[in-house]
């Protein structure tokens, strides 16, 4: 981050939540001491779910990645999201972030959640915002750049970069497969941050900060913010 930049984000963004925050206590909400919590799409080394050890009776982690690290306590499976393994009416909640955008079959997928998920369970996700700038420069841009643009503008090791797809990154989208798999949208709320991706210069950072204080100040403009937040809860019917 430059030194602009810096003192910017210290002077405007130090009251504002994080939205890796406000994902992790709408997960917290819904877990019980007795619940199975599946992480779809955990990473290779399962970070997110391992803040919640002591919090559930099960933890369970998929991805198509091999697993690395400390992950005592975690029962790890390299596995596509369309097909877990996992048996059916077996988990409580399923908490995805960052991971909606890189879907190449949502509808797929949503079904399969809504197959592992017991009556009433829920998935609750965070997810790049389609109508986003970051979302809409990285929707045509080749894939093949991302890794190296994520590198220099996040620090994030080229190889933890995967495809980005948005094919279920929209109100639309979202409430689409959600109702063709049997999901009802509980909560769907969109989040902002501080332009994390022009940190790297501090009159860009500027201008992205005034965008971003702008969209969020005025609640018809809220769909240009950067995340989304949702809960589907898996209706009557639904994953059979």
């Amino acid at each position: 981050m430059s030194s602009l930049a810096h003192r910017i984000h210290a002077r405007y963004f130090r009251d504002w939540e994080h939205p890796y925050k406000t994902f992790e206590a709408e997960v917290e909400r819904h877990l019980e001491p007795a619940s199975v919590l599946l992480d779809a799409g955990c990473g290779r080394s399962a970070p997110v779910l391992a803040r919640f050890r002591g919090k559930a009776a099960r933890l369970i982690g998929i991805d198509a990645v091999e697993p690395v690290g400390d992950l005592d306590g975690i029962e790890y499976y390299q596995r596509n999201l369309t097909d877990t393994g996992l048996p059916d009416a077996s988990v409580d909640l399923i908490m995805a972030r960052s991971v909606v955008e890189h879907l190449d079959d949502p509808a797929a997928t949503y079904a399969e959640f809504a197959r592992v998920l017991k009556p009433g369970g829920r998935f609750v996700f965070l997810t790049a915002n389609l109508w986003d700038y970051a979302s809409l420069i990285a929707a045509v841009v080749p894939n093949r750049f991302h890794p190296w643009i994520v590198a220099h503008t996040e620090g994030r090791k080229e190889h933890d970069t995967f495809p980005t797809r948005y094919r279920s990154n929209t109100r639309r989208s979202i409430t689409r497969f959600a109702r063709a798999t049997g999901f009802d949208v509980e909560r769907f709320a969109y989040l902002g941050q501080h332009p994390r991706y022009l940190q790297f210069n501090g009159v860009l950072y500027a201008i992205g900060s005034l965008y971003e204080k702008t969209i969020a100040a005025v609640p018809s403009l809220h769909w240009l913010r950067g995340w989304i937040l949702c809960t589907l809860r898996k209706g009557p019917g639904a994953g059979r």
